[in-house]
């Protein structure tokens, strides 16, 4: 029999993972839910050895079904952008925001609270889809960039203290992960020999 040596374009691959990434979100809030909300506990805890594991879980964490459902739409599609383009690329660029605003948060978060959410992704995939243009001298992503800017540009406020039950900690460092991130897992053309 045949093997079948096509492979799938890298856009349907990106909505698969987003789309199967906003699944896992889903199942673990219903898992939560059943649970008396046992998994909040387990965000980002600042300075505490328990909250080390928040690192690695709080943006897959949620405070509620409300909570998620913000988070939902920005997810498919900020994150179906930062995978369209390629996906290996988009895992790591994805990896280094989760790095750099779960840590970010364990080493200067409030203490008196557990952070959690995809929010801290989400700054991240914005500042990386803004920069990533300007870092690959791409001027496709440029105007991707712009209208990731024009359509979710005004939650950058988020990064400022001042909501209370809002993780500015989380949204800060996760937008610094994702400037980071366009500069690390950037495509940089050969400057010219001058």
């Amino acid at each position: 029999m045949p093997v079948d040596t096509r492979t799938r374009p890298s856009w349907q691959t990106a909505g698969l993972v987003a789309g199967g990434f906003v699944v896992v979100l889903w199942l673990l809030e219903v898992l939560d839910t059943a649970s008396g909300h046992a998994l909040d506990a387990y965000g980002v805890r600042p300075r505490s050895d328990e909250g080390l594991l928040g690192v690695v879980l709080a943006p897959m964490l949620h405070f509620g079904f409300e909570h998620l459902s913000s988070n939902t739409v920005p997810v498919l599609v900020l994150g179906f952008l930062t995978l369209a383009s390629g996906v290996a690329r988009g895992v790591a660029a994805t990896a280094v925001i989760w790095v750099v605003a779960g840590l970010g948060v364990w080493l200067v978060g409030d203490t008196g609270s557990s952070h959690a959410g995809a929010s801290s992704l989400i700054f991240g995939w914005i500042v990386y889809l803004a920069a990533r243009g300007v870092v690959n001298r791409s001027w496709g992503q440029v105007l991707i960039g712009l209208a990731v800017l024009f359509v979710y540009g005004g939650v950058l406020w988020g990064v400022l203290p001042g909501q209370p039950g809002i993780s500015w900690e989380g949204h800060f460092f996760g937008a610094l992960g994702g400037g980071l991130a366009a500069w690390l897992v950037g495509v940089r053309p050969p400057r010219p020999i001058v």
